[in-house]
């Protein structure tokens, strides 16, 4: 892994973090689920689809076994980057 991948990993989970344990509307909700799209879009522009799946699938795990949520619902904040990822 990349020192770059690791930097945005960190910054993906606390993001997904923030927004799975508050509510849309409550404050800094909408500016995370922002930067989390700009990650979307630097992961595809890096290395494809494929390092968007790489990336949800080291931050899913980390939420379901650090918090025990489920981080599955959150991947449309992702949609619009690409039409290969439509969820």
């Amino acid at each position: 892994m990349h020192l770059v991948d690791a930097y945005l990993e960190e910054e993906l989970y606390d993001l997904m973090t923030f927004c799975i344990q508050n509510m849309p509307g409550s404050s800094d909700y909408e500016a995370k689920k922002k930067r989390i799209y700009e990650i979307g879009g630097e992961l595809f522009a890096d290395g494809g689809v494929d390092a968007m799946e790489n990336m949800y699938f080291a931050v899913g795990n980390r939420i379901r076994d650090e918090i025990s949520k489920d981080a599955g619902p959150y991947r449309s904040f992702w949609n619009g980057i690409t039409g290969e990822w439509n969820y």
